[in-house]
């Protein structure tokens, strides 16, 4: 998504963006279509080494001649760096999203991978754009070159993600949410690093206290024909108050629906894009100190430590004792940080600098760009 944001907002005086997707991914085709982006699918198979995949991104890069590549994530920041390499010497910039990566829940390819662009670092890449600063020190440790590394934090639409009232009756009136009730959410694929165990253990507790709360949840993989969603909940009373979504495709008009938004990661998290979401539709959040999540929110919310429900539930019902016009108050300032630190109009103009700095001559690179040569 920040990929998305950040060519959708790029200057298409100075850029002609194109992007390459390794997977069979495509929906990635109609996603870029709407902002005139091409987009080139390989079909590579996850997981599976393919020269041949490889050999086609070589050749792809030698015939499209670009003035530089932007990888994304691990694995395509190590196979677009050597075919960049190898294509004719292309400048290249990596993409850093996660912060810290635990053998116990990330896949042991994408460990591996990780390490071996850290040991790559200082001869692939021109620069490497981190999305955290947490991020930054954590691959450091790892082999990183800091040396190359520029923190870019996740930029917001605050037009596209706003407070709206009329979304909430939406919601609630779609979901039958009496209208009175307090709204804890979350936003995130069923994978462990979210912690969905953390979050509906501590959902179970509040709800002993406070039959009024509800709870919903949207991401990849999160309904109830998820038996590891079941698993979960086995023992918890929750019932009625508790809404599992699945996927969604009006996010804006969901998280503007939240009272209080969560991120309950215990792991992997750079940037949250749901926290910035949720702060720039004027929701107060509640998150675990991980990655950057706690400089995100900043005064506007609570932080407390992965992997403890307890102290999750307490901060909500922190939260919850504020009332309706002390969360607004939290909102509105969650809204103005972002605004001010982490705004699109911010963010981009920072990414197009990378760019224009690492090539060799950048004044002549513009002035190609805008003869539209």
């Amino acid at each position: 998504m920040m990929l998305y944001k950040v060519l959708s907002e790029i200057n298409r005086d100075l850029f002609d963006p194109k992007v390459i997707s390794l997977l069979n991914i495509d929906t990635l085709r109609s996603k870029f279509k709407q902002i005139d982006i091409p987009v080139e699918i390989l079909g590579m198979k996850p997981g599976i080494p393919d020269p041949l995949g490889f050999l086609k991104l070589i050749r792809l890069f030698r015939k499209e001649k670009p003035h530089l590549v932007q990888t994304w994530m691990y694995h395509a920041d190590l196979l677009g760096g050597l075919a960049a390499k190898l294509a004719g010497n292309i400048p290249i910039v990596w993409n850093i999203r996660h912060s810290n990566l635990d053998p116990l829940i990330d896949k042991k390819s994408t460990v591996w991978t990780a390490k071996l662009c850290g040991m790559m670092s200082s001869v692939l890449p021109r620069k490497i754009i981190c999305c955290a600063e947490t991020a930054k020190k954590i691959h450091g440790k790892i082999g990183y070159d800091v040396r190359k590394i520029i923190v870019v934090p996740n930029g917001f639409n605050l037009s596209e993600f706003s407070p709206d009232s009329r979304a909430r009756e939406r919601i609630t009136t779609e979901l039958a949410i009496p209208p009175d009730s307090v709204i804890i959410g979350l936003v995130g694929r069923y994978h462990p690093q979210k912690d969905h165990k953390c979050f509906l253990e501590a959902a179970a507790l509040l709800t002993k206290r406070n039959e009024k709360i509800h709870f919903v949840l949207c991401g990849d993989g999160i309904t109830y024909e998820n038996p590891e969603i079941l698993k979960l909940l086995n023992g918890k009373n929750v019932g009625v108050n508790l809404h599992l979504l699945g996927r969604r495709t009006d996010m804006p008009a969901i998280t503007a629906t939240f009272d209080i938004a969560t991120s309950s990661s215990r792991c992997g998290e750079g940037f949250s894009n749901t926290i910035g979401e949720a702060m720039a539709c004027g929701v107060p959040t509640v998150v675990t100190d991980v990655g950057d999540s706690a400089f995100i929110v900043g005064a506007t919310g609570k932080v407390v430590s992965p992997g403890k429900p307890q102290e999750l539930c307490r901060a909500w019902e922190e939260m919850i004792e504020l009332g309706q016009e002390g969360r607004t108050r939290l909102g509105c300032l969650a809204r103005n940080r972002v605004q001010d630190h982490f705004s699109l109009a911010e963010i981009i103009p920072r990414y197009e600098k990378v760019y224009l700095d690492i090539l060799e001559h950048p004044s002549k690179f513009q002035k190609e760009a805008l003869e539209g040569t």
